[in-house]
């Protein structure tokens, strides 16, 4: 997920989203596996990685930043894990990088 307006509502400032993405700290959801309840100090164990290696700083940084990086587009629309609405936002992406080069 991208940060959307209602960040800027929860802190109550309208430049909050801005703010959010030129800090460059993304964060994660986890997928919840088996339903239970999870206290400070409790582990969390990573069960598979994606063998491309991407991060998610590389999705903020295509979508809010590097959007000419044909490279990176091109790995990220691959990916099984990302939403095909995101896969779509890239392949369009690219498809504008490539038809102005």
């Amino acid at each position: 997920r991208m940060p959307c307006y209602k960040l800027g509502i929860k802190f109550g400032r309208a430049n909050m989203v801005k703010r959010f993405l030129t800090s460059r700290r993304t964060g994660v959801y986890f997928a919840v596996t088996r339903e239970g309840m999870v206290g400070a100090g409790d582990c969390i164990q990573l069960v598979s990685r994606d063998q491309k290696e991407i991060r998610v700083s590389d999705i903020t940084r295509l979508y809010a930043f590097e959007k000419n990086d044909t490279q990176g587009l091109g790995l990220v629309i691959e990916l099984k894990w990302l939403p095909d609405s995101w896969k779509e936002h890239f392949r369009k992406q690219l498809d504008s990088t490539k038809s102005r080069s």
